[in-house]
């Protein structure tokens, strides 16, 4: 299975659009992630949650500060949406 990103798009709050290599999109809330604490508590800061981006190296989820999240945690998450 491909669970590499290929497209995201920062929403209202801590959500994302997420579109995968094998076509799956969704949307995935990271509030809860965020909300536990650690590292993800920068992510708190719309500036900062706001420079998502994916590794073209990798397929991730990144942000600066070295911060990541494994593509295949926001594939299990990400709740799908209709496409026309």
């Amino acid at each position: 299975m491909y669970y590499d990103l290929k497209e995201i798009k920062v929403l209202d709050g801590h959500k994302l659009f997420v579109k995968f290599e094998d076509q799956k999109q969704g949307v995935v809330d990271l509030s809860g992630i965020i909300n536990k604490g650690g590292v993800f508590t920068q992510l708190k800061e719309r500036k900062q949650f706001e420079q998502a981006y994916i590794d073209p190296d990798w397929g991730v989820l990144c942000w600066p500060g070295d911060i990541d999240i494994a593509p295949e945690t926001l594939y299990e998450s990400a709740r799908q949406i209709q496409t026309n």
